[in-house]
Protein backbone atom coordinates (compact mmCIF):
# COMPACT_ATOMS: atom_id res chain seq x y z
CA UNK A 1 0.00 0.00 0.00
CA UNK A 2 1.39 3.73 -1.08
CA UNK A 3 0.53 6.56 1.74
CA UNK A 4 0.20 10.18 0.62
CA UNK A 5 0.23 12.62 3.20
CA UNK A 6 -0.83 16.44 2.67
CA UNK A 7 -2.06 19.19 4.61
CA UNK A 8 0.45 20.43 6.45
CA UNK A 9 1.90 23.78 6.46
CA UNK A 10 2.30 27.09 8.53
CA UNK A 11 0.27 28.38 10.95
CA UNK A 12 0.17 30.71 13.84
CA UNK A 13 0.24 29.50 17.68
CA UNK A 14 -3.78 28.38 18.56
CA UNK A 15 -4.71 27.90 14.93
CA UNK A 16 -6.26 24.50 13.65
CA UNK A 17 -4.70 22.37 10.92
CA UNK A 18 -6.14 18.91 9.31
CA UNK A 19 -3.37 16.44 8.23
CA UNK A 20 -4.77 13.76 5.71
CA UNK A 21 -3.25 10.68 4.68
CA UNK A 22 -4.71 9.25 1.67
CA UNK A 23 -3.99 5.42 0.93
CA UNK A 24 -3.87 3.44 -2.44
CA UNK A 25 -2.85 0.00 -4.13
CA UNK A 26 -3.85 -2.13 -1.17
CA UNK A 27 -6.33 -2.63 1.49
CA UNK A 28 -7.04 -0.20 3.90
CA UNK A 29 -10.62 -0.72 5.77
CA UNK A 30 -8.46 -3.61 7.57
CA UNK A 31 -5.37 -2.09 8.92
CA UNK A 32 -4.54 -0.02 11.90
CA UNK A 33 -3.67 3.51 11.27
CA UNK A 34 -0.87 6.02 12.79
CA UNK A 35 0.19 9.47 12.98
CA UNK A 36 3.76 10.23 14.13
CA UNK A 37 6.24 13.11 13.62
CA UNK A 38 9.77 14.31 13.94
CA UNK A 39 11.19 17.47 14.30
CA UNK A 40 14.41 18.57 13.24
CA UNK A 41 17.54 16.77 15.33
CA UNK A 42 15.48 14.70 16.87
CA UNK A 43 13.59 11.05 16.69
CA UNK A 44 10.47 9.73 15.15
CA UNK A 45 7.66 9.83 17.63
CA UNK A 46 4.29 8.79 17.97
CA UNK A 47 1.02 10.83 18.08
CA UNK A 48 -2.03 8.59 17.38
CA UNK A 49 -3.40 5.60 16.29
CA UNK A 50 -6.53 3.87 15.32
CA UNK A 51 -7.46 0.67 15.31
CA UNK A 52 -8.51 -1.23 11.85
CA UNK A 53 -12.29 -1.46 13.32
CA UNK A 54 -11.89 2.52 14.81
CA UNK A 55 -12.95 1.69 18.00
CA UNK A 56 -9.37 2.18 19.71
CA UNK A 57 -7.90 5.13 19.37
CA UNK A 58 -4.11 6.11 21.22
CA UNK A 59 -2.88 9.24 21.68
CA UNK A 60 1.20 10.52 22.92
CA UNK A 61 0.33 12.43 25.82
CA UNK A 62 1.47 16.02 24.33
CA UNK A 63 -1.58 15.92 22.04
CA UNK A 64 -4.48 14.42 24.45
CA UNK A 65 -7.28 16.76 24.25
CA UNK A 66 -5.81 18.85 21.34
CA UNK A 67 -5.96 16.38 18.34
CA UNK A 68 -8.11 14.04 17.01
CA UNK A 69 -7.35 10.81 14.70
CA UNK A 70 -10.28 9.80 12.34
CA UNK A 71 -10.36 7.43 9.45
CA UNK A 72 -13.02 7.11 6.57
CA UNK A 73 -12.95 3.97 4.91
CA UNK A 74 -15.33 4.77 1.92
CA UNK A 75 -12.11 7.06 1.06
CA UNK A 76 -8.74 5.40 1.86
CA UNK A 77 -8.00 8.00 4.12
CA UNK A 78 -6.87 8.76 7.60
CA UNK A 79 -7.05 12.32 9.24
CA UNK A 80 -5.45 14.03 12.06
CA UNK A 81 -7.26 17.20 13.43
CA UNK A 82 -5.21 19.24 14.96
CA UNK A 83 -6.33 22.23 17.28
CA UNK A 84 -4.64 24.49 19.38
CA UNK A 85 -1.24 23.82 17.48
CA UNK A 86 1.87 24.93 19.81
CA UNK A 87 5.08 26.10 18.22
CA UNK A 88 6.66 22.62 20.19
CA UNK A 89 4.28 20.98 17.46
CA UNK A 90 6.75 22.00 14.67
CA UNK A 91 7.52 18.58 12.75
CA UNK A 92 7.00 16.62 10.00
CA UNK A 93 3.83 14.22 10.30
CA UNK A 94 4.01 10.94 8.62
CA UNK A 95 1.42 8.20 8.76
CA UNK A 96 2.05 4.58 9.05
CA UNK A 97 -0.35 1.77 8.00
CA UNK A 98 0.01 -1.56 9.24
CA UNK A 99 -0.26 -5.17 7.58
CA UNK A 100 -4.02 -5.47 7.05
CA UNK A 101 -5.56 -7.60 9.49
CA UNK A 102 -3.44 -7.34 12.71
CA UNK A 103 -4.49 -7.84 16.13
CA UNK A 104 -2.67 -6.92 18.79
CA UNK A 105 -2.79 -7.71 22.65
CA UNK A 106 -2.36 -5.76 24.40
CA UNK A 107 -3.21 -3.30 21.49
CA UNK A 108 -1.21 -0.53 22.95
CA UNK A 109 1.36 -1.61 20.49
CA UNK A 110 -0.34 0.54 18.24
CA UNK A 111 1.45 2.81 19.57
CA UNK A 112 5.09 1.76 18.62
CA UNK A 113 7.23 2.63 15.20
CA UNK A 114 8.00 -0.88 14.76
CA UNK A 115 4.11 -2.16 14.26
CA UNK A 116 3.77 -0.10 10.86
CA UNK A 117 5.56 -1.52 7.19
CA UNK A 118 4.25 1.13 5.46
CA UNK A 119 5.17 4.90 5.33
CA UNK A 120 4.03 8.32 3.94
CA UNK A 121 6.22 10.63 2.89
CA UNK A 122 5.30 13.26 5.58
CA UNK A 123 4.41 16.60 5.61
CA UNK A 124 5.65 19.49 7.22
CA UNK A 125 3.75 21.45 9.56
CA UNK A 126 5.38 24.53 11.05
CA UNK A 127 3.56 26.61 14.16
CA UNK A 128 4.67 29.78 15.00
CA UNK A 129 4.80 31.71 17.91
Amino acid sequence: VQLQASGGGLVQAGASLRLSCAASGGTFSNRNMAWFRQALGKERTFVAAMSRSGQRTYYAEPVKGRFTISRDDAENTVYLQMNSAQPEDTAVYYCAADRPGRTYSPDTRLTLRSTYQYWGQGTLVTVSS
